[in-house]
């Protein structure tokens, strides 16, 4: 399949999946990710879940983060220029509903993509070498580019990995990719496997 036809199958998979089902397997993953070695760090990047997408329920690791007290940021999407503005994610901090139904800061202390150590990625389907396919719209793609070459991407999925998905020479491959059963690792995977 190509990449609007996985796009297509995957969001057709996720809308079966009952409320009940989302819901398990959004702790289910969240659960999962205290198992990952990246509880050490400051800043951590999160989406907050678009429900009419019936996405993972990202409230789960809001929980952890906010247990461990780590530094949360979010992200407001600026659909003229196709960029994301990075807020830290604070109890005052304002949150509205966009057009597109995305939960967003609507200001506060805004940061520089490079201070952000973790990012918690949104996709809709991923390879076992850590390539991804969001929405098509490309946010993610160039948010990623801007982060620092040490900076942590971690993929959340319904779903287990795909064999190989296609993929551009600019595309940035996840560190790992969580799913209810799995965790997947791709921070081995070498240049030559890409």
């Amino acid at each position: 399949m190509d990449k609007k036809q996985l796009r297509k199958y995957y969001k057709e998979l996720r809308n079966k999946l009952s409320e009940e089902k989302r819901e398990e397997k959004s702790l289910k993953i969240a659960n999962r990710s205290l198992e990952l070695p990246i509880w050490d760090k400051l800043y951590y990047h999160i989406f907050l879940t678009i429900k009419k997408q019936k996405e993972i329920n990202t409230d789960y690791l809001l929980q952890i983060l906010h247990g461990k007290d780590k530094n949360i940021v979010a992200s407001k999407s600026d659909f003229h220029t196709n960029e994301m503005i990075h807020y830290l994610l604070q109890d005052n901090t304002p949150l509205s509903l966009s057009a597109y139904g995305i939960p967003e800061p609507t200001n506060g202390i805004r940061l520089s993509p490079e201070v952000i150590d973790i990012v918690f990625v949104p996709l809709l389907a991923f390879d076992k070498k850590g390539h991804r396919i969001g929405y098509g719209k490309g946010f993610y793609d160039r948010f990623l580019a801007k982060c620092s070459p040490e900076t942590i991407f971690v993929g959340l999925s319904f779903f287990e990995a795909e064999e190989s998905i296609a993929h551009e020479p600019m595309d940035i491959p996840l560190d790992y990719c969580i799913t209810p059963e799995k965790t997947y690792s791709f921070i081995d995977v070498s240049e030559e496997d890409l």
